[in-house]
């Protein structure tokens, strides 16, 4: 590909193609199926996502088959995807020890795809978090069998990341200098807004908000300054929001600063973002904000609220070629921890 500069995708999901039945070995529903798979007249495969026999998604093969992952890639000049799970997957509601099998059998999946494609994908795991313990234990072994980090909500249940129970799991990424990616789910509020797709439209961005205020004011990333984390969806709305939230900060730091009492400002740069935003003139203000170092290429695919062309965004802006070299693949190295010529 003419002018190609080597591209990693730092958000992508995948399933495995056949998924136990969770439910009926632990006696208890939520846990996500698969309905059988269907071939369409034009060769491509679907399948239905259930969860206790109701219809959530939709999803194509791509979601499954790491093949078809493979030439997708090849056509969109990805070189690399990082591998994670489908949120809905994260299952912090389930036991503790049903959490924990249930995050074997997907992490698993996702090790084995890594292992035998280690030039072009690089896999996330998913910890039973409602069980800090026993995700701190899932963590290691994620480590030990290749992975580089592990994806996470934007909140456990009815703990926020600033939560105490949650701090030592931080610690434990730390120390181990496995990477963390935080994904909203469970939006805020969407009982309230169920036309329109509003979860997704409104709920997320707030839910990725909420995470990066809870743990910069809670203070982990003052005390845990090596810790490497990404967010979703350029940050959702806390970019756009930062002014609001420093002057909140300033003007009732009786109520805000009451954990930390650094500006919250002082914190761009020490995190990443994903470039998933769908607007040139919002990429332009998040490289601004937080500087290119820390933004990296993220797609969500292969699902279509993600860019349906990943990279496309960035390749088609009038950047100079350092700045895009640092989105399409130098911040993600960094971030995971990885030097380009492991993959070459």
């Amino acid at each position: 590909m003419e002018n190609h500069i080597f591209t990693i995708d730092i958000h992508t999901h995948i399933l495995p193609e056949v998924i136990p039945d969770f439910a009926n070995k632990f006696g208890y529903g939520g846990f996500v199926s698969l309905d059988k798979k269907i071939h369409k007249p034009d060769g491509s495969c679907c399948a239905k996502m259930m969860i206790d026999g109701k219809f959530f998604r939709e999803i194509e093969e791509n979601c499954w088959s790491s093949k078809k992952r493979l030439e997708e890639c090849k056509n969109f000049g990805v070189d690399v995807q990082v591998l994670s799970t489908i949120p809905v997957m994260f299952a912090y509601w389930a036991q503790a020890n049903d959490g924990l099998e249930w995050s074997k059998f997907l992490n698993d999946h996702i090790a084995e795809i890594c292992t035998n494609n280690p030039k072009y994908f690089v896999g996330l795991g998913t910890v039973p978090l409602q069980a800090p313990r026993l995700a701190i234990q899932e963590l290691e072994r994620c480590k030990k069998i290749g992975m580089r980090g592990v994806q996470i909500g934007s909140h456990v249940n009815d703990w926020n990341l600033n939560d105490e129970h949650l701090f030592d799991f931080f610690t434990a990424c730390q120390d181990l200098e496995m990477s963390v990616f935080v994904h909203p789910w469970e939006m805020m509020g969407q009982e309230k807004m169920q036309k329109y797709w509003l979860p997704w439209l409104v709920g997320m961005p707030a839910e990725t908000s909420l995470a990066i205020c809870s743990m910069i004011f809670g203070g982990v990333f003052e005390k845990l300054p090596h810790l490497k984390v990404a967010f979703a969806h350029g940050g959702g709305s806390f970019p756009s929001t930062i002014g609001r939230i420093e002057h909140g900060y300033n003007c009732r730091p009786d109520l805000v600063a009451v954990d930390n009492p650094i500006n919250p400002r002082n914190y761009l740069g020490k995190f990443w973002l994903d470039s998933l935003v769908h607007d040139e003139f919002t990429l332009k203000n998040l490289i601004e904000l937080i500087g290119e170092e820390k933004i990296a290429l993220g797609s969500d695919y292969p699902f279509p609220l993600g860019e349906n062309i990943p990279g496309k965004l960035i390749n088609k802006m009038r950047l100079s070629n350092e700045i895009k070299e640092n989105l399409l693949h130098k911040s993600a190295l960094d971030w995971l921890g990885l030097k380009k010529e492991y993959f070459l």
